[in-house]
């Protein structure tokens, strides 16, 4: 049985003058310790669907339907309560502002007591002090931290008590949403490398949201490619990486430098993402995509196997 199931979810957005679809369709699977990058350009709906899966959508402007299956159970039809005991147990987040995420007028250690006692209420202090300890040894920072206020730390620093915290409990499931996307890029290869150590030694199963495409390849084992709120390709990243067949991904490849192999020209994607608060007939990408026919422009492509778990949206599977 999948960890994590997600079975034809839809999230809109509704304002006082139209609607969004967000995301739309969302079909994908996630094997206990899988390791899935979802990733796409700004405002493609990979945040938007973290936070679907979390339950962290604004309900008065938003709505969400399908399935999201944790463990058999669909998070969208349990109750708070069993929300509320699932997450930071079962399910944890890192955001990508730490800053937000941590209270800036209570001590780190503070927080992380807080948040420790929420599931364990009769813990005392020695006994959570000894666990943080535990996981700051693990994510490289000193004990010190503990009695610090959050603006005393640098943003590495945040990001990786960002990251003790949402382990305290040993969760099933992370999700990193952007989580070091500010970062440079010296402290960036450290956080991942600890993140990909830490998922040995304690079965977690990842999902990070991200828009640059080498993360994910260096650090993932799966990749689902997203565009204007739809899915467009899925698979391993061995293969959708080294033999991309949906025009979306081989144009996000060919924005990225490759440090291998003969030099390349970088070009960019033409054109902008389409407005999702009108209603698209065919292939979302067929505006900005070289090979559409009328075909793509009338008809919507579905989410087709191409190679065992490889998928692809294309009615040319990549312009063959």
């Amino acid at each position: 049985m999948s960890l994590l199931e997600l079975k034809d979810v839809n999230v809109q957005y509704i304002l006082k003058d139209k609607k969004i679809m967000a995301c739309q369709h969302i079909d994908l699977e996630i094997e206990e310790r899988d390791s899935i990058g979802i990733v796409g350009e700004s405002g493609s709906g990979k945040s938007t669907l973290a936070n679907a899966i979390l339950r962290l959508l604004p309900k008065r402007i938003t709505a969400v339907d399908g399935e999201i299956l944790f463990e058999g159970k669909d998070l969208l039809k349990i109750t708070p309560e069993e929300l509320n005991a699932l997450r930071w147990k079962e399910i944890s987040v890192v955001f990508q502002k730490s800053m937000n995420a941590l209270s800036p007028v209570h001590k780190v250690g503070k927080q992380m007591e807080d948040v420790y006692r929420i599931h364990e209420p009769k813990a005392n202090r020695d006994e959570i002090r000894k666990r943080v300890y535990e996981l700051f040894k693990i994510v490289n920072l000193s004990d010190r931290v503990y009695e610090l206020y959050p603006h005393e730390l640098s943003g590495g620093m945040m990001q990786r008590v960002s990251i003790a915290l949402s382990l305290l409990h040993n969760p099933k499931l992370l999700v990193l949403d952007e989580a070091t996307t500010a970062l440079d890029v010296v402290t960036q290869s450290q956080i991942l490398q600890e993140i990909m150590k830490l998922e040995e030694n304690m079965n977690l199963t990842r999902i990070m949201i991200t828009h640059d495409v080498s993360v994910v390849a260096s650090t993932c084992k799966k990749i689902a490619v997203m565009y204007a709120g739809c899915l467009m390709e899925t698979g391993t990243v061995q293969d959708v990486l080294v033999n991309p067949k949906h025009p979306y991904t081989q144009g996000l490849l060919k924005s990225f430098p490759s440090f291998k192999g003969a030099k390349n020209d970088l070009r960019g994607i033409p054109g902008s993402l389409p407005d999702l608060s009108q209603e698209i007939q065919g292939c979302v990408f067929a505006d900005r995509c070289p090979y559409a026919d009328d075909r793509c422009r009338q008809e919507k492509p579905v989410l087709r196997v191409v190679n065992g778990c490889w998928k692809v949206a294309c009615h040319k599977a990549g312009g063959e």
